[in-house]
């Protein structure tokens, strides 16, 4: 069964181009041009990826990001933007997006990442099909076969990338891993030595399984090098 993917940009020459490209790559593509058909079409299609332009009328790119966050909809998001703003960028992560490009790009770059994303998810999962046993670090407890994390028995809700950087992680428990090790594991390509991604995504994990994120006891930082996850010390 093919893939969906959901392009949402005003621009429609933009949107047709794309649009075209991933039809090509043996992708269903269904297209919205601006953020509140968008966030519609988002929430009632079951989509493996969604493009998303920042700048949209009605509603922009990370508004609509984090509508669907809010909903528990943990789709990947492509975010696309014209600006090269580091704020925006990292905004949108923040919000949930996975990933993002800055315009001008070609179809094919656009079609390259798709294919890396989806592809690392795939790879994930071909894995947890194979891999018994839970793994429990503290009073986390990680389900791979079941795509599930839990803190103290609470469910967390994480997005995919957020859920793959928790499993390498745990998997690698008490080995240093660099932010350029985690960008290839995680997202699957070279991301030009710009490594902010990880550590947004990090502080996410954080979040959500630190009693205090200002003192982590599970992922350390590791000072000019990158991180470990380590068993919390019963003190």
């Amino acid at each position: 069964m093919k893939d969906k993917i959901i392009v949402v940009d005003d621009e429609l020459s933009i949107a047709t181009l794309l649009k075209f490209n991933l039809e090509q790559a043996g992708f269903i593509v269904e297209t919205a041009h601006d953020g509140m058909s968008g966030l519609k079409l988002a929430e009632k299609q079951d989509a493996a990826l969604i493009v998303l332009d920042l700048m949209l009328p009605e509603l922009d790119g990370l508004e609509v990001c984090k509508r669907l966050r809010q909903q528990k909809i943990n789709t990947p998001i492509l975010m696309l933007t014209a600006k090269d703003d580091e704020f925006d960028k990292v905004l949108g992560l923040e919000l949930g997006a996975d990933d993002y490009l800055t315009k001008p790009f070609s179809p094919r770059e656009v079609v390259a990442r798709v294919k890396a994303i989806l592809r690392r998810m795939n790879q994930q999962v071909a894995t947890e099909e194979t891999t018994d046993g839970t793994i429990l670090i503290g009073d986390v407890k990680i389900v791979p076969d079941n795509y599930e994390a839990f803190k103290a028995e609470e469910r967390l809700e994480l997005t995919p990338k957020e859920f793959e950087l928790l499993v390498y992680l745990a998997k690698n428990k008490g080995r240093v891993l660099t932010r350029d090790q985690l960008l290839s594991a995680i997202w699957n390509y070279d991301f030009v030595g710009d490594t902010r991604i990880v550590d947004v995504h990090i502080s996410h994990v954080r979040e959500k399984i630190e009693p205090n994120t200002k003192k982590p006891i599970y992922i350390k930082t590791i000072r000019g090098l990158g991180y470990k996850m380590e068993e919390p010390k019963v003190e």
